[in-house]
C-alpha cells in the first residue's frame, strides 16, 4: 500500500479473539443462566458449563478439540530411532507429538524407569490447566 508520502507502507492489524468461556451463556431448553465446570477426560481438564435446572451439559468446543486431537494421535504406534550419542543414548520423538505437547526446543522433561522394559516420558502432568 503505498501511503500519503508516497512510500510503501504495510499496515499489520491483530486481533485476540476473547475466550468464550468467560462468557455467560443461558440455557437454550430451560432458559436458566449455566454455571461454569470442568471434567477430567484422560488427564485433559475440559472445561464445561452445564445448567443447574435440567442438567444440560456444553464442553468447551477449543478444549474438545484438543482431546480430539489427542485420542487421534493415541491410537498411533510410533517406530522410532534409538541411537548412541557419547555416553548417552538418544530417542527420536516424532514432531508431531512434540508439537501437540507444544515443547519448545530448551524444555526439560522427566523421565524415569517405570517396570522392567517400560520407560515413563513425561512432558506435563496435565495439558492445559486453567
Amino acid at each position: 500500500m503505498i501511503n500519503s508520502k508516497g512510500l510503501n507502507s504495510i499496515y499489520l492489524f491483530v486481533y485476540t479473539m476473547e475466550d468464550m468461556f468467560d462468557a455467560e451463556i443461558q440455557c437454550n431448553k430451560c432458559g436458566s443462566k449455566t454455571q461454569k465446570s470442568y471434567v477430567i477426560k484422560s488427564g485433559f481438564k475440559v472445561r464445561t458449563w452445564h445448567c443447574i435446572n435440567c442438567g444440560k451439559v456444553w464442553y468447551h468446543p477449543g478444549d474438545m478439540e484438543n482431546f480430539e486431537k489427542f485420542k487421534e494421535l493415541k491410537k498411533k504406534d510410533y517406530e522410532v530411532k534409538l541411537r548412541e550419542v557419547g555416553n548417552s543414548w538418544i530417542v527420536s520423538i516424532p514432531k508431531e507429538i512434540i508439537r501437540f505437547q507444544e515443547i519448545s526446543k530448551s524444555k526439560v522433561i522427566s523421565l524415569s524407569l517405570d517396570d522392567p522394559g517400560t520407560v515413563i516420558l513425561k512432558f506435563k502432568a496435565v495439558r492445559k490447566v486453567y
